[in-house]
């Protein structure tokens, strides 16, 4: 859609919205939806006004926010305020689709329940664990049947003097489930893990104004692997395998991450896994699918997509996002740098999912150099050339990409690290759709 366009659809929403979101926020989401999505105009601002409370339904409360205790929270809510208890609390900086990003996840708990939490908007928010706050105009989803708090950049935290949360203590009991490493997800309860340790680290961090030592890692076995934290110190080596009981299991975007807490139990056990290899780990899409994400994984398909946001881009030189008309949502008018990428949709037959490959890749798999497709676009007078030329290239062949899988509302997509192309037995594989077909007679 072009820039005339885009811009009276954004008039029209801004009025609508009546400062529910700021103006760069408000033209960067339209702009996804319309122009990397690809979704029509009404479905795009439909899909605008109910997250931001001005369409009128009847599962948000625009003008007088509800309060409500984690145990009512459906999963639903667009605009709910919490007071809870931080249980557990990490701020890390992460790379969201090439971008960096600060968030802080954890869990929160009062006197009903707990539930993970995820603030996106991480920069300038700093929570203790054990201190009370309030989550203003928070919204809800459900993953795997689970609640889960998110604030997004509607929203705000309160830290709350005097007020007492007191969160029920969780219980081991005989129902921890046993389970392989590659069949965690998130939202399962507590989990049994039998592994290696590949490697231990630790932090020191500042809580209350105490220091304190948070250990974390990479355990695996031989299904896959998984990262794990731990706020007591097991004297974990690596090399060793262990067995933990009644740990419990959070997620960042489908990531799954073991997190070993105050009634976990760590034995040391006889190692049977003989070699493990923690390069990668080879998966269908739909192996992707059921679990929500992972580290380091191998998946091998057919190109079947090559998504708007692919060939020549434009990227602000201070953060590395992509910027519209010169533009960057977080620091204005700025001297854009050029990139090459490609945002494919892989299938395998089992499923599909989302790849982002790098410059780099691009150039390799593709042939087209970084500078070809800037002559390539000056030359036609536009960019969207190079994308039409990296789709020719790459639509219909099969490829094997590596890299950590993410997951959101669109379904999983992988950060690739890795990609080549896979060569093709025409032949082989026409006789053996033939003989499969044949036998289905």
């Amino acid at each position: 859609m072009n820039e005339e366009e885009l811009h009276l659809h954004f008039e029209e929403l801004k009025k609508e919205l009546d400062g529910k979101i700021d103006d760069a926020q408000l033209m960067k989401e339209l702009n996804t939806y319309l122009n990397e999505y690809r979704v029509t105009p009404e479905a795009a601002k439909r899909g605008i006004k109910r997250k931001y409370g001005a369409d009128g339904t009847s599962s948000f409360v625009a003008a007088d926010t509800l309060s409500k205790k984690i145990a009512e929270l459906t999963g639903k809510e667009m605009n709910v305020d919490i007071t809870a208890k931080a249980v557990f609390v990490d701020k890390k900086q992460i790379t969201v689709r090439g971008t960096p990003k600060t968030i802080i996840s954890g869990i929160l708990g009062d006197e009903t329940s707990t539930a993970p939490f995820t603030i996106w908007e991480g920069e300038n928010v700093e929570l203790e664990k054990g201190s009370v706050y309030v989550f203003k105009n928070a919204y809800t989803k459900l993953w795997n049947e689970r609640v889960q708090i998110n604030l997004g950049s509607r929203g705000k935290v309160e830290k709350t003097e005097g007020v007492r949360v007191d969160v029920p203590e969780r219980v081991i009991t005989a129902e921890s489930t046993e389970i392989k490493i590659g069949n965690i997800k998130d939202g399962i309860g507590d989990v049994t893990v039998t592994g290696r340790i590949m490697s231990v680290e630790q932090r020191n961090i500042t809580v209350k104004g105490e220091p304190k030592v948070v250990y974390s890692g990479i355990i695996a076995d031989d299904t896959g692997k998984i990262q794990f934290s731990a706020w007591n110190d097991h004297s974990l080596k690596a090399g060793e395998t262990i067995c933990v009981k009644s740990a419990y299991i959070r997620a960042w975007r489908g990531i799954p991450q073991l997190n070993l807490g105050d009634k976990c139990e760590v034995s040391r056990v006889d190692d049977s896994f003989g070699e493990i290899d923690v390069s990668v780990s080879k998966k269908t899409i739909a192996d992707i699918i059921a679990v929500g994400g992972g580290l380091d994984l191998s998946v091998t398909g057919t190109v079947v997509d090559l998504r708007a946001g692919s060939g020549l881009i434009w990227r602000c030189p201070e953060c590395n996002r992509s910027v519209l008309n010169g533009e960057c949502t977080t620091h204005g008018k700025v001297e854009p740098v050029t990139d090459l990428r490609m945002k494919l949709i892989l299938d395998d037959g089992t499923g599909a999912m989302s790849a982002i490959v790098n410059r780099q890749d691009t150039e390799r798999l593709t042939g087209i150099t970084l500078a070809a497709a800037e002559g390539l676009a000056k030359a036609r007078g536009n960019s969207e050339v190079v994308s039409r030329e990296v789709a020719g290239l790459i639509i219909m062949r099969k490829m094997t990409i590596t890299g950590n899988v993410l997951n959101d509302d669109y379904g999983p997509m992988m950060i690739v690290d890795t990609a080549k192309i896979e060569p093709v037995n025409t032949a082989a594989e026409a006789e053996a759709l033939y003989n499969e077909v044949e036998a289905a007679l």
